[in-house]
């Protein structure tokens, strides 16, 4: 799948929302990407995940691990596809990750990080964290879409299916906010 499928894959999902939303990070936007939308369909999630995983065939990996609640599928998925196991990082006390369920990492595991859409990259350098204080190995991010444009920047190989530059403004500076246009909080984090 090239960039403009997976973005097609939003689209025909109707994942593709625009309004005034408040985003997991805390921003506001104006367009939001409902991951379920695609997630709670297994052909086409599988699908997405496979061509997720082609991208790190030649990292030996040995390891997927994915943040709640979206990761977890994708994790899974990607894993399948290596024939490996995957694991997945819940919040924990303090804004930080945990591994619960009796969940670990041996250390020197080559581990792949999966995700759903990138927007501050803050539940990825989380389990980033968590990871690395297991001294596992990172070989590599995953990301259904990245709407940063490409402005979100780590220390290990990132591969994104799709790159978009989608608005993200503090809630200080949201346009939307200024015209009383109402809100709609989606994702997981509560604020």
């Amino acid at each position: 799948m090239n960039q403009q499928e997976i973005l097609n894959s939003f689209k025909d999902s109707n994942a593709l929302l625009n309004g005034h939303f408040k985003l997991t990070s805390g921003k506001h936007s104006d367009i939001y990407y409902e991951k379920f939308m695609i997630l709670k369909q297994p052909r086409l999630c599988e699908k997405v995940c496979v061509e997720m995983a082609r991208q790190f065939e030649d990292q030996n990996v040995e390891l997927v691990v994915g943040p709640t609640t979206g990761g977890i599928i994708i994790a899974y998925e990607v894993a399948k596809y290596f024939d490996v196991d995957s694991i997945y990082a819940e919040a924990g006390d303090g804004g930080s990750r945990i591994f619960k369920r009796g969940f670990f990492i041996e250390p020197g595991t080559r581990v792949l990080i999966v995700d759903d859409v990138l927007t501050t990259g803050r539940s990825i350098f989380e389990v980033i964290d968590l990871v690395n204080s297991y001294k596992a190995n990172i070989v590599g991010i995953g990301e259904f879409l990245d709407r940063s444009g490409g402005k979100v920047k780590f220390d290990y190989p990132f591969k994104a299916l799709a790159t978009v530059e989608a608005n993200a403004w503090e809630p200080n500076d949201c346009p939307l906010c200024q015209k009383d246009i109402p809100i709609t909080q989606r994702g997981s984090r509560k604020f």
